[in-house]
C-alpha cells in the first residue's frame, strides 16, 4: 500500500518526485514512520538526528518539557534548509513511499517524535498473592507500612467479567496495533496467569498476526504460582519473553510479603523457565527497610545463571501510600553492589528504547540493572502504550488520562476510527511524567489495574 506525501521538488535519474509544502501537517500530525524520516533527512543532505532536532527543541537537562516548535517555525527551519541546498520552493512534484514495515499504516507518533512499537496488554485484574495484608503482618515485625506497590491495602473492587477484553477485542487490538508498527506485545495483570485461557490467548496471537506481520516479540510478566501448569503449552504457542516479579529471597518474608507460603513455586517457575528461555528477567521492587538488605543477594543469583535481575525504584500509584522515607534510589542500591564487589562492577551498553541502566559483575554469567523511573527517567524514548484489563488505553503509566477502546469496539467502530482515536490519545502524551512529588497527589489506578 502506498502513502503519499507532499514537501518538496526533488529529481533522481528517472524518478520524478512532486512534492508541496504539505510536509508541515505531516511533521505535526507526527504521522512519519522511519522510512519517511531517513528518506528526507538523505535528500536534504542532512542526518535523521539533525532533522529531528530541527522540528523539535530537546530537553534541558531532562528537567523542561519539550517544546512543540509552531507551524510557522517549522516552516521557516525547513524553508532554510531548502535553501541551503538549494532546492526551489515552489516546484511541484510526487512522493510515493512504501511502509513495508507497517503495510501503509502509520505508526504511531506523538508530538515529541517518539515512536510507540511495545504494547503492554493487562488480562486481568485478579491475583493469586494477597499483598494488602501486608500492613498486618509488618505491623507485628515492627516494620513501617506504605502499602504494596500493586494493590492498595483495602483491595480494589474488581469489574464484573462483561466488562473486560474478550479473546477476540484482545486479538482484536493485537492486529490493529501491529498494523501501526507495534512489534512487541507484554501480557501483564493482576496475574496474568489466572486467566485459563491464557495459553488460547498467546495461540491466537501468534495466529492471529500471520494477515498482520510485524510482532517480533510476546513476553509475559508474572508472579510465578502457578506458571509451570503452563509454561510448556505457552511456549509452544510462541512466547518469546518472561519476567518473573519476586521480591524477596527469603522464604519466611516472602510468606509474609505475599500472604502464601508460595517461595518454592515461585523458584521452581524461575529455574523451569530458565530451561525454555536464553534468559529470565527477575523483577524486584526495592523498598527501604523491607528488601534493600537483599539486593547483593539477587545479584548473586547472577553468577551461575543467566538471569537478568531488575531492580525497580518504588513508585507512586493509587493506594499505595508511597512515602518519600520508604524510597530507595537506584544510586544507593548502585553503591551497595560497588562496595561489596568494587572494580568487578562492568557498566553495559543499553539497547534503544531500553528502560533498564544494565550492569553485571565480571566472571558472571547473568547481568542486573536498574529501572529508575523516579530518579532518571527514561521518558524521552518511550515507546510504550498500555491496555487496561477493562479496556482503557494508558498512554502513560504515571499519567490519569484514559481513553475506552472497549466501549468503541462494542459500540461498532471500525479499524480506522479506533486508529484515529488512538493517534489523538498519543498525541497528548505529555513530554515527561510529574514527577516523583506530584506523582504521590496525582489520582490514578493502582498498579493491579493499571498492569504491570
Amino acid at each position: 500500500m502506498f502513502l503519499f506525501f507532499s514537501f518538496f521538488s526533488f529529481k533522481s535519474g528517472l524518478l520524478d518526485y512532486s512534492i508541496s509544502m504539505d510536509y508541515f501537517s505531516v511533521i505535526m500530525s507526527r504521522q512519519l514512520g522511519k522510512k519517511i524520516v531517513q528518506w528526507i533527512a538523505t535528500r536534504t543532505m542532512c542526518t535523521t538526528e539533525e532533522l529531528v532536532r530541527s522540528l523539535t527543541v530537546p530537553l534541558k537537562e531532562h528537567e523542561e518539557p519539550l517544546k512543540v516548535l509552531t507551524p510557522d517555525e517549522k516552516r521557516n527551519a525547513v524553508l532554510l534548509r531548502m535553501k541551503e541546498v538549494g532546492i526551489p520552493e515552489d516546484a511541484n512534484y510526487v512522493v510515493f513511499l512504501q511502509i513495508e514495515k507497517t503495510n501503509g499504516q502509520p505508526p504511531f507518533f506523538d508530538m515529541f517524535m517518539r515512536e510507540h512499537t511495545y504494547l503492554r496488554i493487562s488480562l486481568t485484574e485478579k491475583c493469586n498473592f494477597r499483598c494488602m495484608f501486608l500492613k498486618l503482618v509488618l505491623n507485628l515485625l515492627n516494620l513501617p507500612f506504605s502499602g504494596l506497590y500493586c494493590m492498595p491495602a483495602e483491595g480494589v473492587p474488581l469489574k464484573p467479567k462483561d466488562k473486560m477484553l474478550t479473546n477476540e477485542e484482545v486479538l482484536k487490538l493485537v492486529k490493529l496495533f501491529a498494523s501501526h508498527g507495534i512489534d512487541k506485545i507484554r501480557l501483564t495483570g493482576g496475574e496474568p496467569t489466572i486467566r485459563k485461557d491464557i495459553v488460547q490467548i498467546r495461540k491466537d496471537i501468534s495466529e492471529g498476526i500471520a494477515s498482520t506481520p510485524g510482532i517480533k516479540d510476546v513476553g509475559i510478566t508474572t508472579n510465578g504460582l502457578v506458571l509451570p501448569r503452563f509454561l510448556k503449552d505457552l511456549k509452544n504457542a510462541g512466547l518469546t519473553k518472561i519476567n518473573i516479579s519476586i521480591d524477596s529471597l527469603e522464604r519466611q518474608k516472602f510468606a509474609k510479603m505475599t500472604r502464601r507460603d508460595g517461595f518454592d513455586k515461585v523458584w521452581k517457575s524461575i529455574e523451569l523457565a530458565r530451561s525454555y528461555f536464553p534468559k529470565v528477567k527477575l523483577n524486584v521492587v526495592v523498598i527501604r527497610r523491607q528488601n534493600e538488605n537483599e539486593i547483593v543477594d539477587f545479584v548473586n543469583l547472577t553468577r551461575d545463571r543467566n538471569l537478568d535481575v531488575r531492580f525497580i525504584e518504588f513508585m507512586p500509584f493509587g493506594g499505595n501510600v508511597f512515602t518519600n522515607d520508604q524510597f530507595f534510589g537506584y544510586r544507593e542500591m548502585l553503591n551497595l553492589i560497588v562496595k561489596k564487589f568494587r572494580g568487578d562492577v562492568i557498566r553495559l551498553s543499553d539497547s534503544p528504547n531500553d528502560t533498564t541502566k544494565a550492569y553485571k559483575i565480571e566472571g558472571y554469567q547473568g547481568q542486573f540493572g536498574f529501572i529508575t523511573s523516579m530518579t532518571d527517567h527514561f521518558c524521552n524514548t518511550c515507546n510504550r502504550l498500555r491496555i487496561t484489563a477493562d479496556g482503557n488505553l494508558k498512554v502513560c503509566i504515571h499519567g490519569n488520562s484514559e481513553v475506552s477502546l472497549h466501549d468503541k469496539i462494542r459500540g461498532g467502530d471500525t479499524d480506522e476510527q479506533l486508529s484515529e482515536i488512538i493517534q489523538k490519545a498519543v498525541n497528548n502524551k505529555k513530554a515527561r511524567h510529574a514527577g516523583m512529588d506530584a506523582l504521590k497527589n496525582l489520582p490514578n489506578r493502582p498498579m493491579i489495574l493499571i498492569g504491570g
